[in-house]
């Protein structure tokens, strides 16, 4: 199956809540090696004037990879998951992630562009608070991999 070229223009409704936790944090600051105290203990967090433990920039994916996984796994989109490259993922922050946000991300598809036998998509996920605040937008773009690449 080829990647459906309509995909463009194409936007997936906010998914799922994601109810950011201290452990999730913790062990997400863990994991990618960020070591600044405010990951890991509440009142470092709040002497930077923050609510509560503050997530490292890049956690922001979590949420994101939910709403990728809605194009991932939309029938009409061509898209063959094991031929997938990740190629790029850039993140703009509005404010900081902080333990008690609960999250939702809506999904763009802002540009499918054929690439030999395969297509380069590049993808938009607009992370909100459930009241609708802005907190981060991750850009993505993804080349699938035609047959016999």
């Amino acid at each position: 199956m080829t990647i459906n070229p309509d995909l463009q223009g194409r936007s997936y409704p906010a998914s799922e809540v994601y109810d950011v936790g201290r452990e999730k944090i913790r062990e997400f600051a863990r994991a990618v090696k960020a070591t600044h105290p405010a990951h890991f203990d509440v009142d470092a967090a709040k002497a930077l004037g923050h609510s509560d433990l503050v997530a490292p920039p890049t956690f922001a994916i979590i949420v994101a990879q939910r709403a990728d996984a809605q194009l991932i796994e939309d029938p009409d989109s061509g898209i063959d998951f094991s031929r997938v490259v990740h190629a790029d993922q850039r993140f703009t922050h509005h404010r900081a992630i902080v333990a008690g946000d609960q999250l939702r991300a809506e999904l763009h598809v802002d540009g499918v562009r054929a690439m030999g036998g395969g297509a380069m998509i590049t993808t938009r996920s607009e992370i909100t608070t459930v009241d609708g605040q802005r907190v981060a937008t991750t850009t993505s773009s993804i080349l699938v991999r035609g047959e016999g690449q």
